[in-house]
């Protein structure tokens, strides 16, 4: 039989553990163990060491700690007297096995900390025991360096692969049954691109933007044919579907400064688009469910026309015209119908709205009429005074700039053309 700790008759050392709260335990131990697996315990034991104290022919070495880490100590005594030590022989456990190896560090233990160090670099954590990891690996210098691996930051060609792989994955056609992956790579793809306590992990440059775009256009121009198809055929179910991927898309895009092409594609469909949601409102019988969807379309489209009013996408005027005629009658409609529908018989909440979206919406309409030749804004703002829905959106400031061009426009335009006219004679 080997030797073993705590036996008093073979021992000729005593590690002794002591507490600020008074615990005191003695452990029998051999100094020639000790010595070998611990720098801690070879240095104390030295013969240059000068508080080496011997009772009844031992010599005793005290070793303080906390109470919370008191078994932990137990355990590294332990483990010293095993040989060829693995993962095996440390008792389960991420926590268990962070504090022996805080223990295995302070007291110079290089088999203990290696074996440690490959059960934690090799064990998934819990979310609470990588925080605890962050607190304490760090400080622990290059032996513990391989338990942070996966924390690591990766370098920014890996970071733009993993990315456009994704992008191409979300944006594919796809089962059904792969819906939940799908959906989570969109998610992912999202968190990549937002700025929040962290920089977003990656900015589209030139070399990223084509394939992204390459990527998106195909899953755009199936939408786009998808509403053609939907005004033919009447089914409207797998419309509504790919608003859902449209709408992330939109998102994307926006955050890539991309959205040349998307608002394209939107304008162009537009038409079917309204087409198709008149053909649900007609067909569908449950009306939350008719409301969520055009909801969901009016989301998608204040984005594009923020987009044309700000000037992000740069469209000739008769783009710009025909977003207004088609989206300013459906959205006079559609907010009061949605207002309407939000709550039930107890006044709760059916439908959950963006009360933003409505005031954003009403911004952009503003800015891209105002921006459209007077001739043009005066048909709108006729329609909008006889319409009965005229308190949203409210084109008060239209009307207002309006009348104030109108009336002083043979003034400032005639100072113009006399200003050109010096010009040409000089």
């Amino acid at each position: 039989m080997g030797t073993m700790i705590g036996d008093r008759s073979t021992s000729d050392v005593v590690a002794r553990l002591r507490t600020p709260d008074g615990r005191d335990e003695w452990i029998y131990c051999h100094s020639h163990i000790l010595i070998t697996k611990s720098k801690y315990f070879a240095d104390r034991l030295s013969e240059t060491w000068p508080t080496c104290q011997i009772l009844d022919s031992r010599n005793c070495v005290e070793v303080y700690c906390e109470e919370h880490d008191f078994d932990h100590h137990i355990t590294v005594l332990r483990l010293f007297y095993i040989t060829n030590m693995t993962v095996t022989d440390i008792c389960p456990g991420v926590k268990n096995t962070l504090g022996i190896l805080q223990v295995a560090v302070n007291l110079g233990c290089p088999e203990i900390i290696a074996t440690c160090v490959d059960y934690l670099e090799a064990s998934p954590w819990e979310e609470a025991e990588e925080e605890e990891i962050l607190k304490i690996i760090p400080g622990m210098g290059s032996l513990a360096e391989p338990i942070l691996g996966r924390l690591q930051p990766v370098n920014q060609t890996t970071i733009v692969k993993i990315f456009l792989s994704a992008v191409m994955f979300a944006t594919s056609a796809l089962p059904p049954t792969m819906l939940d992956l799908k959906t989570s790579t969109q998610e992912q793809i999202e968190y990549m691109l937002t700025e929040d306590d962290d920089a977003p992990l990656l900015t589209a440059d030139e070399d990223i933007k084509p394939k992204v775009r390459q990527s998106f256009k195909g899953l755009l121009t199936a939408f786009s044919n998808t509403v053609k198809s939907v005004c033919e055929s009447g089914e409207t179910r797998k419309f509504q579907s790919f608003l859902v991927d449209v709408s992330w898309a939109c998102q994307i895009l926006a955050k890539l400064e991309l959205l040349k092409d998307f608002v394209e594609i939107w304008i162009d469909a537009s038409e079917n688009i309204v087409k198709v949601i008149d053909h649900i409102s007609q067909s569908q019988s449950q009306q939350e469910e008719t409301i969520e969807t055009k909801i969901k379309v009016i989301e998608i489209t204040s984005k594009v026309l923020e987009a044309i009013g700000y000037g992000s996408v740069i469209l000739p005027t008769v783009k710009r015209l025909h977003m207004v005629k088609i989206w300013l009658p459906f959205v006079q409609i559609l907010k009061p119908a949605v207002e309407s529908s939000t709550t039930d018989e107890d006044e709760c909440s059916v439908v959950k709205i963006d009360g933003e979206m409505w005031q954003s919406l009403e911004s952009a309409f503003v800015s891209i009429i105002l921006a459209l030749p007077s001739g043009e804004q005066a048909e709108i703002l006729s329609e909008w005074l006889s319409n009965k829905h005229v308190r949203y959106p409210d084109l008060t400031e239209v009307f207002e700039v309006w009348c104030f061009r109108s009336k002083v426009a043979n003034r400032r335009l005639a100072d113009v053309q006399s200003s050109n006219g010096m010009i040409k004679m000089l």
